[in-house]
């Protein structure tokens, strides 16, 4: 079999398989001519596992599942693969093989020769064994940089599309509530706009490739009492409205998503999946949205089990229908036979299946799925002879080297360096100490989702795949001079205490210590970050805390590297460390990144997206706090934190100046125009971003003291300046009234300019004047940056 072999044609084509017809006609001829049984097929997936040798996928089995037969499956047809390559350590290439002759087995089988739509996580890059783990989406937030993570997403997408794949399971939109929720280093921050812009252009770079961008979770995950993951959401409108839903409509309306994933948890009662008025009243009816929502794996079923609101399975899968939802994932629970049976008994219209199928067929009809010239053999295969598997073992490069060079940009631009009292850039130092639980480990830079962590942790005597240099091989490389000598100290989260000592006295020898802490990624309690991997505080898992404290001590000045998956009290190190360096699971060319930004080779320039607290209890709070959530004389607890959202500092200083504004007055439906000059004033290039701050003193509703509308990130040779230009529409002053209408109001706003969000440097006062206006979901988003 090769890859270049004729397909036959007839000239009798049946309509839907006739791209020269109408998408919406192809579809209708299609559902007429299926029965009930060949519907529902359409509307679940399978959850397989790709062969090691490229034969066929076998169904994967799950503790949450029961097995499934696919010769008794596939006659009806398929709707989705379920992470064929995502599930077990295969050869990409023979993955790709085992999902083309699988295609084949589905498309003979059913009588319309419709293929399976095959899904991947892609959370911090294609989940494959062998493919490149960019960091993850909070490090994504960290750049303020929508440009870089585009083009990450679009060679994720490219990858993922050249062995088959059509649908991603990302990006996540949650905004951060509480940082002790284990999935924070799956989000990208902790303000709406900074999750927006980034998702939205990750959406951009996804759907570019042509691969299916699926937004979750919709809505309020995040915002789980206590941080607990799949816990009660406690979410009035207006959070939901303003904080929570403004990510997923930029994503809808500027970034072309062509799927959406309910969220798990309830809102006051409601479960998303059996939300009408979420999924359809606002995604569809109000929102325009019209591609595909998919079920959170098991989701559906989880009505009855978790939520108690369906008597039954075939209760929950009408539920969901009705609802909105279109597809059941991972794998056939209650859309397989308790549908057909609640159909056939009057419980559920055929109707209900008939709205999801059209969407089902529109978007297999889109990615060309349906027409007669479809074939299984991926872009990877073109030309390759198919017939010998093993001489295609090794022949799918899924981690090459622009994929690498990508990471290793993003990686750079996302470390934050959030203090430093001349230290770093380092000089040259004869003795390095190099100390804590993360200095020797290479995984320290993946995240939960990542293929090794996710997936690879299960076999251990498979190799991992990509290469992994751990800090201290990043950091003999970048000081080939210098007598690094490592000590443990202690575990990640093993609390052990008796490796301390020996850690001082290792300092005591140094010139420097570097001390690397933070977390290591897991799932359900395998880690101290990761999708249940909640935190009761956010004091340094273990005994960590003890550790640098000892070292703080040892008289060597120490630099704390944090490679971690959500911020932490650092207690002492804040005032005393001689710096501090933040990532957040960097990726394949973290340990490289952060190497450079210690000697300097590389001038930091990323900014937190998440705050950092000053203490471990001030959970859950962030910066978007109203007046009553800031410290004050009644109440002991002061969440104030120790670096805010957006800080991060450079190896140079800007100067800013020249604040002008063309009118300070303007209508509620018109915008401010303002200018500044941005200056390098110190001796290195360096990189600044501009971060805009609205603040509104007096609304008819409570509002955050201030919020993010805008930002722009300047690269400045020393000594160079530059006038920046902002244009603010008083649509980015709306928010959710007290009727739920989103307005803006006339009265006076301040105009933020700083460095991050406890930094301002520059403000202007501007009044906006008219009567109160109505704004829906195509009101302007941004305030827009230009540099002359």
């Amino acid at each position: 079999m090769t890859a270049n072999v004729a397909v036959e044609t007839t000239p009798e084509i049946p309509l839907w398989n006739d791209p020269s017809h109408p998408v919406s006609a192809r579809v209708d001829a299609l559902i007429g001519a299926m029965t009930l049984q060949e519907k529902i097929a359409q509307l679940y997936g399978v959850w397989v596992g790709a062969s090691a040798d490229g034969g066929e996928v076998a169904p994967h089995q799950h503790d949450m599942e029961e097995a499934v037969e696919l010769d008794e499956l596939l006659p009806s047809g398929l709707g989705q693969l379920t992470r064929p390559f995502g599930t077990a350590p295969v050869d990409p290439a023979l993955g790709a093989l085992s999902l083309l002759r699988t295609q084949t087995r589905i498309t003979s089988a059913n009588r319309f020769g419709i293929p399976a739509v095959a899904h991947e996580e892609c959370l911090a890059g294609f989940a494959a064994w062998g493919a490149t783990a960019y960091p993850v989406p909070l490090s994504w937030g960290a750049t303020f940089d929508p440009d870089v993570i585009r083009r990450m997403a679009a060679a994720i997408g490219r990858d993922m599309r050249s062995v088959g794949v059509h649908q991603g399971l990302a990006p996540v939109l949650d905004v951060v509530r509480d940082a002790r929720w284990g999935r924070v280093e799956e989000t990208i921050g902790e303000d709406p706009y900074l999750v927006g812009t980034i998702g939205t252009a990750y959406v951009q770079g996804l759907e570019s490739a042509g691969i299916v961008a699926t937004l979750k979770h919709f809505v309020g995950y995040s915002a789980s009492r206590a941080g607990r993951n799949l816990a009660p959401s406690s979410v009035g409108p207006r959070e939901r409205a303003d904080v929570l839903l403004p990510p997923f409509e930029m994503a809808v309306h500027e970034g072309g998503a062509r799927s959406v994933m309910h969220a798990y948890t309830d809102i006051d009662g409601v479960p998303s999946a059996a939300d009408e008025s979420l999924l359809t009243g606002l995604l569809r009816d109000t929102w325009g949205f019209d591609g595909t929502v998919v079920a959170d794996y098991f989701g559906i079923a989880f009505l009855k089990t978790l939520h108690g609101v369906a008597g039954d399975f075939a209760d929950a899968a009408g539920a969901a229908l009705k609802a909105g939802v279109d597809i059941e994932l991972p794998t056939v629970k209650t859309f397989g036979a308790p549908l057909l049976e609640a159909v056939a008994e009057g419980r559920v219209p055929e109707s209900l299946i008939d709205r999801a199928l059209r969407r089902v067929l529109t978007q297999k009809a889109e990615l060309g799925l349906l027409d007669r010239d479809w074939s299984p053999v991926p872009p990877v295969f073109d030309g390759a002879d198919l017939d010998d598997p093993d001489a295609l073992r090794g022949k799918v490069d899924l981690d090459g080297p622009e994929n690498r060079d990508l990471a290793r940009e993003i990686a750079e631009k996302a470390v934050v360096l959030l203090s430093n009292d001349g230290t770093l850039p380092l000089d040259r130092p004869r003795r390095i100490a190099l100390v804590g639980p993360n200095a020797t480990e290479p995984s320290a830079v993946l995240g939960c989702y990542s293929f090794p962590q996710h997936v690879g942790v299960k076999y251990p005597d498979i190799p991992v795949g990509i290469e992994l240099p751990d800090l201290r091989e990043s950091l003999t490389a970048e000081f080939p001079d210098a007598e690094i000598t490592v000590v443990r100290g202690t575990g990640v989260d093993d609390g052990d205490l008796s490796g301390i000592a020996e850690a001082v006295d290792t300092a005591r020898d140094a010139d420097i210590v570097v001390v690397a802490l933070g977390d290591r990624a897991g799932l359900f309690g395998r880690g101290t970050s990761g999708e249940g991997c909640d935190a009761e505080s956010l004091s340094l898992p273990g005994a960590q805390q003890q550790l640098l404290d000892a070292l703080l001590d040892s008289g060597t000045p120490v630099v704390t590297v944090l490679l971690a998956g959500r911020p932490y009290a650092l207690g002492r190190a804040v005032s005393e460390a001689a710096a501090i360096v933040q990532s957040f699971f960097p990726g394949v060319a973290g340990t490289r990144a952060i190497a450079g930004v210690l000697s300097g080779r590389t001038a930091p320039s990323g900014r937190l997206p998440v705050s950092v607290p000053r203490t471990p209890g001030s959970q859950p709070t962030t910066y978007l706090g109203a007046r009553l959530a800031q410290a004050s004389e009644v109440s002991n607890l002061d969440p104030t934190p120790a670096f805010g959202f957006g800080h991060g500092l450079t190896y140079t200083t800007f100067a800013w100046s020249d604040l002008t504004v063309d009118a300070e007055e303007a209508a509620t439906d018109g915008e401010f125009t303002a200018s500044l000059t941005v200056r390098n004033a110190g001796e290195r290039a360096g990189t600044e971003v501009v971060q805009l701050y609205l603040h509104d003193p007096v609304a008819s509703v409570v509002q955050p003291v201030q919020r993010l509308v805008g930002y722009a990130r300047l690269n400045l040779e020393p000594g160079e300046e530059r006038r920046v230009r902002v244009t603010v529409p008083a649509d980015v002053a709306s928010f959710t009234g007290r009727d739920g209408r989103r307005i803006v109001e006339p009265g006076e706003l301040e105009l933020r300019l700083a460095a991050s969000s406890t930094d301002t440097r520059l403000t202007a006062t501007v009044t906006l004047t008219g009567p109160v206006r109505e704004v829906d979901h195509t009101r302007r988003f941004h305030a827009e940056f230009s540099v002359e």
